[in-house]
């Protein structure tokens, strides 16, 4: 029982203390939700305030900027009626030019008709007076014109005539002086060196005793030089010295060349002449193409095919009435040049066509036509520039002038030939006409080749054996001679030698 009471005051206790407590948490949360609530109101109570404060900003900027807005509305409208005002204004005006220029041509139509009125009217007047002035005069209109005019042309021809003639001659002597200016200038700038090509060739030889080894047993072989190079080899009585003639310098020149190097090697036989002779042609055409590269080189000229330079350097052996015709043409070049740089011509174009005028002479002997006609030809196979081509086309006045340029070349050419000493007509005629010889026997089937000898008074055409038996030789000798007879002039007689030769070779193995 004692220990129950304890215990019973213990659990009163604890219940009251479990009371008490519970009504003062109960207390303390109050107290605490009373401050939060507190708390919560006076943040939205600023919240509140804060967004009336924003709004009431926004409001005012919002009218801020409606207020701007309207402005510039306003602003556009005044600006857009302003330009209204001046697109009617200037309509109104378009509109006022419009009927002004459809009344001013309502007059101008109206005037027209009255002037084509008074024109008709006029006309009548004027064919009247001149019916009546037929009448009176008894001419008529062409009549009345014709004597009119003789009696003008009776009054002032003597004083037309002298004035005519005086503005001639003042003008022509200022155009000779001037003429004679530029001509005198382009000469003084260039001045080739010109030396006159002969038919004979002279090549000296070491001793006496070389001449006998040069015609060989029975003659053979000179014959055999003569037969390869298409020359006649003279050995006479001038010591140490044999001259070779013929009228094609590039034979000439491979016999020349070939003669001496046989003479230095010293084996003078028909084989090794053969072997010297090819050899030499090999080196003649390495001369014409450097000749054709030197030419090119001196007058400046650039962009030329190699086949055209080659027949540009084969001029070199050719000659035009004595005159070198590789040298001729590179002082035409020069001298059309100096001539266009003094007028103002293209100096390019008359360099060019200068140096290519007579570039038809290089195979003038293999292809028929005159030299301007396969120059021509040549030009344009090679693609040259039309102006060129036209520019030396005219040197022989064979085309008409088509540029001043052509003109240039044509007086370049004159100057060159015609100066004292650089042509001889002679020669030239007596080379054609060896050219002739030749080409009348090659004319004739199974003939091989044929030169030209001894100043033209013998031919020596060599035929093929396998084509030309021996009785036909004899036909074929005659029949050259009757053609040489009839187609050529000439003084004296003409030998026909005519060779049939058979060759047999055989390898002992």
């Amino acid at each position: 029982m004692q220990n129950f009471i304890p215990l019973l005051v213990g659990i009163i206790a604890l219940g009251v203390g479990a009371i008490l407590g519970y009504y003062l948490r109960q207390s303390l949360v109050k107290k605490r939700a009373g401050n939060l609530e507190k708390i919560v109101q006076e943040k939205i109570s600023k919240a509140k305030r804060d967004s009336e404060n924003l709004i009431s900003e926004a409001k005012k900027k919002a009218l801020g900027l409606v207020g701007a807005v309207k402005r510039e509305e306003e602003d556009r409208r005044r600006q857009l009626y302003k330009t209204e005002q001046v697109l009617l204004k200037r309509e109104n005006i378009l509109d006022q030019k419009i009927s002004n220029y459809e009344k001013k041509e309502r007059d101008f139509l109206e005037k027209v008709e009255k002037l084509k009125k008074i024109k008709e009217s006029l006309e009548d007047l004027r064919q009247e007076s001149l019916r009546k002035l037929e009448e009176v005069s008894k001419l008529s209109q062409e009549e009345a014109k014709k004597e009119l005019i003789q009696n003008v042309e009776q009054d002032y021809q003597r004083e037309i005539l002298g004035k005519i003639k005086k503005l001639e001659e003042e003008g022509r002597a200022k155009l000779e002086k001037r003429a004679k200016e530029i001509l005198s200038f382009a000469i003084q700038k260039y001045g080739l060196s010109q030396a006159q090509e002969i038919t004979t060739t002279t090549v000296s030889l070491p001793s006496e005793e070389i001449k006998g080894r040069i015609i060989g047993k029975e003659g053979r072989n000179i014959r055999t030089l003569e037969k390869l190079t298409g020359v006649e080899i003279v050995v006479d009585e001038t010591p140490e010295t044999v001259l070779i003639s013929g009228f094609d310098p590039i034979r000439r020149q491979i016999a020349k060349t070939a003669l001496e190097k046989l003479i230095e090697d010293g084996r003078i036989q028909p084989a090794r002449i053969e072997e010297i002779v090819e050899r030499t042609k090999e080196e003649i055409s390495a001369q014409i193409k450097e000749a054709g590269e030197q030419a090119i080189y001196e007058t400046g000229l650039v962009g030329l095919s190699p086949k055209l330079v080659n027949l540009l350097g084969r001029l070199k052996f050719r000659t035009s009435y004595g005159q070198n015709v590789l040298l001729h043409s590179i002082e035409v070049s020069h001298l059309a040049g100096a001539l266009a740089a003094e007028i103002g011509a293209k100096i390019g174009v008359c360099k060019k066509a200068g140096l290519l005028h007579d570039i038809g002479k290089s195979v003038d002997q293999q292809i028929e036509g005159s030299h301007v006609d396969i120059g021509i030809k040549i030009l344009e196979k090679f693609d040259q520039e039309k102006e060129v081509i036209c520019a030396m086309k005219s040197h022989h006045e064979d085309y008409p002038y088509e540029s001043i340029e052509a003109v240039l070349i044509q007086t370049a050419d004159q100057i060159s030939g015609a100066r004292p000493g650089a042509r001889k007509d002679t020669l030239e005629n007596y080379l054609k006409r060896l050219e002739d010889l030749e080409e009348i026997a090659t004319s004739f089937a199974g003939v091989k080749t044929a030169w030209a000898l001894h100043a033209g008074k013998e031919i020596r055409v060599f035929v093929k054996p396998e084509e030309i038996d021996d009785l036909g030789s004899y036909k074929l000798a005659k029949d050259i001679a009757n053609k040489i007879q009839e187609e050529l002039r000439y003084p004296g007689e003409i030998k026909v030698t005519l060779i049939r030769e058979n060759r047999v070779v055989e390898y002992a193995k």
